[in-house]
C-alpha cells in the first residue's frame, strides 16, 4: 500500500451560502442536456494536482503549510460562465491574481510533490469551477449557447486550503489536512545581521 502512488488535490471549497446558489444550476444543466454524470459532485477550485507515496506526506506538510499559513484570506468573486470548447463549461472565477500567485508559491516545492520524470505535479495557474465536464458535442454546444448568456455572480472569502488524498484502492478523495490562509510571515531557519 505505502509504495502504490495516491493522488492527491490542493482545493478551495466555496462557502456554504455560494455552493447552495450554485446548486441550481448543476440541477437544471443536467436536467436539461442529460448530463448528469458529467456534473461534478462537489464545487471547488483545484490549484494543485500530484501523485506521490504515502509515506512522503510527512514531508510534504511541513513547506506547505509554511507557503499556505504565509497568505492572507483570499476574496473570490465568480461572474458568469466559461468554456474550454467541445467538452466543458465551468464557473468563471474574476479574481484569479491571488490564486495564480499562491499557486506559484507552491510551486516552489515542486521537488516534494513529484515522485519522478513521469508523475509531474500539475499547477493551475487558469483556477475556474466546473459545472460540467467531459460532455458530448451536442451537450456542449447547446450547453454553452445557453449558459453564456445565463447572469451569474457570487463572492467568497477562501480562509482554508484543503489537501485531498485518493489511494488506489478508494473511489473517492478524502479531506487529509485543512491549512488556513494565516498571513504569518515565513522565517528563514537562520535570520543574518542587517549591520555588523
Amino acid at each position: 500500500m505505502e509504495y502504490s502512488l495516491n493522488q492527491y488535490i490542493l482545493i478551495i471549497e466555496p462557502s456554504a451560502a455560494l455552493k447552495e446558489g450554485m446548486a441550481a444550476y448543476y440541477t437544471r444543466f443536467a436536467e436539461n442536456y442529460e448530463a448528469a454524470a458529467h456534473i461534478r459532485a462537489h464545487a471547488n477550485i483545484s490549484l494543485v494536482r500530484f501523485q506521490q507515496y504515502e509515506m512522503m506526506e510527512v514531508r510534504i506538510m511541513a513547506p506547505l503549510g509554511r507557503i499556505i499559513q504565509s497568505f492572507n484570506p483570499i476574496i473570490i468573486d465568480i461572474h458568469g460562465f466559461g468554456s474550454f470548447p467541445t467538452h466543458t463549461i465551468f464557473f468563471n472565477i474574476a479574481t484569479k491574481n491571488e490564486l495564480i500567485v499562491l499557486v506559484k508559491a507552491i510551486a516552489s516545492i515542486r521537488g516534494l510533490l513529484t515522485p519522478d520524470k513521469d508523475h509531474k505535479a500539475h499547477f493551475i495557474t487558469d483556477p475556474y469551477i466546473v459545472l460540467a465536464n467531459k460532455l458530448l458535442p451536442w451537450q456542449f454546444e447547446k450547453g454553452w449557447l445557453e449558459m453564456s448568456h445565463t447572469p451569474f455572480s457570487g463572492r467568497f472569502v477562501a480562509t482554508e486550503i484543503k489537501l485531498l488524498r485518493k489511494r488506489a484502492s478508494e473511489q473517492q478523495y478524502r479531506v487529509i489536512k485543512k491549512i488556513p490562509l494565516l498571513h504569518q510571515k515565513v522565517m528563514p531557519a537562520i535570520q543574518g545581521h542587517l549591520f555588523l
